[in-house]
């Protein structure tokens, strides 16, 4: 089975075969000629991938991002962040990153957040001179993060497949995924520098009193989200259809940007826009079901385990297994299948099970970025009709990175336990 998918996907990808037809072709071979499961079941694989709540933030951001570029609210924005970080060096790209950091760590979703944020931060960061590639990959990459910063639907998952402490494991996540935002921007810094990427734009005071004045219907968006979020009237997903409602009314009555009769035209393209990047998500999800199904991962982990008696030997495996496993499992399929085969494995090894799930977050987090399965790249293909070559080569700088914050994480535990040791002794 291994092999027909492995010669199924570089064949049809050679002959440039769109990556959703690809997944969906190998996955139904692989059924037909592997199994005695009737072809019915990718149908229902297919609907199951998209019966998810957390899943319609993906439409919904869209649709928001359209209406705001359409409008004049997302140029507004796009001003005022050029007034305030457009002279620093990086200025703008940083903006991303902590963007990137904030929404995902809310919606829970990290394919979400690339598509909210993408969809406005990749065209702001051309117009600004940035590289296109370079703004595409640090997009695709930071939107990631999220999951790593609390609060974060997958540490939850660990905490409920292995009884350990939520609040401890959310304490353990805040040191490495600030390690890693502080990195990334220290990153963009020095490429800017190199490069010079920075605004040479100058204000007066008038001018710059204008420009923030027209933009505080956009500034004010984040603080009726999240705080509708903290104050429990909404939930992160609910929130995204809170940011269509909100940003529906400042285009129509205040901004007066467009009217009524262009609506549906704008709501078409985000439609056309959504199903494109949720067929692919679907087609992913429906792979990946075919391979746990088949327990492929867990045969893997399991050989691993049984031949291993060092606890650094352990961890380095780890590390290089849930590389591998990230291309084709999403975090809450290895969470649930892998988290508690390792719980014994932990005990003997004395590790613990607290700095072992943030090393198993920051893991899971290359399965958004790593081709051919990386749900982000697929989101960022959909966003800018770049291949998926193009993308995958874009966030390799970015990957580099995250993988040695990975490895200084993973072997230096008080980055992650200093919080937890100290809140919970």
């Amino acid at each position: 089975m291994i092999l027909t998918i492995c010669i199924g996907f570089v064949v049809l990808l050679i002959i440039g075969m769109p990556i959703s037809i690809l997944l969906g072709t190998i996955t139904t071979f692989t059924i037909f000629a592997h199994t005695d499961i009737p072809l019915l079941i990718i149908s229902q694989a297919l609907f199951n991938s998209m019966d998810n709540f957390v899943m319609l933030a993906v439409p919904f951001f869209i649709l928001a991002g359209s209406i705001m570029t359409h409008g004049t609210m997302a140029s507004r924005l796009i001003n005022i962040i050029g007034l305030m970080v457009g002279n620093f060096y990086g200025g703008l790209a940083i903006a991303g990153v902590l963007g990137c950091m904030f929404f995902a760590a809310l919606s829970g979703s990290s394919p979400a957040t690339v598509a909210a944020i993408g969809a406005i931060l990749i065209p702001a960061l051309k117009k600004f001179g940035y590289d296109e590639d370079f703004s595409t990959g640090l997009i695709t990459t930071a939107g990631s993060l999220g999951i790593v910063i609390p609060p974060s639907i997958p540490m939850i998952l660990y905490c409920l497949v292995m009884n350990e402490s939520v609040g401890k494991l959310f304490m353990a996540g805040i040191g490495p995924g600030i390690l890693i935002g502080l990195c990334f921007c220290g990153y963009v810094y020095i490429q800017s520098r190199r490069h010079k990427w920075r605004s040479t734009k100058s204000y007066t005071l008038s001018e710059a009193l204008k420009v923030i004045r027209e933009g505080i219907w956009g500034l004010a968006l984040p603080f009726i989200v999240l705080g509708g979020i903290y104050a429990g009237f909404f939930t992160p997903t609910e929130a995204a259809a809170v940011s269509v409602g909100y940003a529906l009314i400042v285009e129509l009555f205040i901004h007066k940007s467009f009217t009524i009769k262009e609506l549906p035209k704008i709501c078409n393209e985000a439609a056309v826009l959504s199903s494109a990047i949720l067929f692919i998500i679907a087609c992913a999800v429906t792979f990946i079901w075919l391979l746990t199904s088949h327990e492929i991962p867990v045969q893997i982990a399991d050989v691993i385990v049984r031949h291993v008696h060092s606890g650094w030997i352990f961890l380095i495996l780890i590390n290089l297994l849930f590389l591998a496993m990230g291309t084709f499992m999403d975090d809450v399929a290895a969470m649930l299948i892998l988290a508690p085969l390792m719980s014994t494995t932990l005990m003997r090894f004395n590790i613990d099970p607290i700095h072992f799930g943030v090393v198993m977050v920051l893991l899971v987090e290359f399965g958004f970025l790593t081709p051919p399965f990386g749900l982000n790249i697929f989101v960022t293909m959909g966003l800018t009709n770049h291949s998926l070559t193009r993308i995958s080569k874009a966030v390799v700088p970015f990957i580099i990175i995250l993988l040695l914050c990975v490895f200084l994480v993973t072997f230096v535990p008080q980055i992650a336990m200093f919080l937890p040791n100290y809140f919970y002794k």
